[in-house]
């Protein structure tokens, strides 16, 4: 591929020879891991540029997304959820069932075709699927990665309009996903709560509903936040779909297409940030946990 189509055999070979792949394999890792410990990731065939530089470049606009996405999902699924566990079987609760059982089913790039073609094509509220800023307009000075920030934080008020506008509907399709799985996990893990002995203990004593209801809490907090961890790893590879059908140009749609066309030292980088990201966020996570588990008698 990279030799062109038109290429011999001793061209091939050539290619190969500087790309190392003519050397024993544990050899080509070994450099691999050299490379790596001095922050060279290697070339991208299709740019010719280093993967680290692009990495650095693409990544901003993914956790833009991805973190806007994760709070809203979080604040609308963690109450719903838990309102739902107060309240089982009622009319709330089994539509908050339904809903995210739904939510929960629809595949990420159906549903964010079905929303671009809903909010833009016919109803025309949303901005065209076409990037992170409109082409009338200026992207502002690289601060944040955010377009949006970087444009308020410029006074761009352009910018930022421009940018608000086409942040909005790839952010609200990547929210309601999010959210449906922690509802769904998050009135699971509170009905096993409000079963528990301790919660029935609590009752016997004569305690309240509120405070019963705050014991639960309390017990549901490391498993909903050890669940919401473990859903963020996988979001930043979720987030690859939504940056492409909305032509984000973020980190996600960069390792898609470097996939879809053998751009192996990208994908290369593209895995490896996904693996440190999902160590860090288990290690914030297990940290967060410590603090607040009642069992672990950091937080008195």
């Amino acid at each position: 591929m990279l030799s062109g189509p038109m290429a011999n055999e001793a061209e091939i070979e050539e290619v190969r020879r500087s790309l190392g792949l003519d050397r024993p394999i544990f050899e080509q890792f070994f450099v691999y891991v050299q490379n790596l410990l001095r922050g060279d990731l290697g070339k991208s065939w299709q740019s010719n540029e280093p993967v680290l530089d692009e990495i650095l470049l693409r990544l901003p606009a993914s956790i833009e997304l991805l973190i806007l996405a994760l709070v809203t999902g979080t604040i609308i699924g963690v109450p719903t959820g838990l309102y739902a566990a107060y309240r089982p079987n009622r009319l709330f609760d089994q539509i908050t069932r339904f809903g995210s059982l739904l939510g929960f089913s629809i595949p990420t790039y159906w549903f964010a075709l079905v929303a671009t073609f809903v909010f833009f094509f016919l109803l025309r509220w949303a901005a065209p699927p076409l990037g992170r800023i409109g082409m009338e307009v200026f992207p502002p000075p690289d601060i944040t990665g955010s377009y949006f920030v970087d444009s308020l934080l410029t006074g761009n008020l352009a910018a930022a309009s421009s940018a608000g506008h086409h942040l909005l509907l790839p952010a609200i399709v990547f929210s309601i996903i999010v959210s449906a799985p922690i509802i769904k996990q998050t009135r699971a893990i509170a009905l096993e709560a409000l079963g528990s002995d301790y919660v029935r203990y609590a009752r016997a004593c004569g305690y309240g509903p509120g405070l019963v209801r705050r014991i639960a809490l309390r017990a549901s907090f490391a498993p909903i936040v050890t669940f919401i961890g473990s859903e963020t790893t996988t979001m930043l590879l979720a987030v690859s779909l939504i940056e492409f059908i909305f032509s984000w140009g973020g980190f996600g749609q960069w390792g898609l297409n470097a996939i879809l066309f053998g751009d192996f030292a990208a994908v290369q980088g593209y895995v490896l940030v996904l693996a440190t990201f999902s160590a860090f966020v288990f290690l914030f996570v297990d940290l967060l946990v410590l603090l607040f588990e009642p069992r672990s008698g950091l937080l008195k």
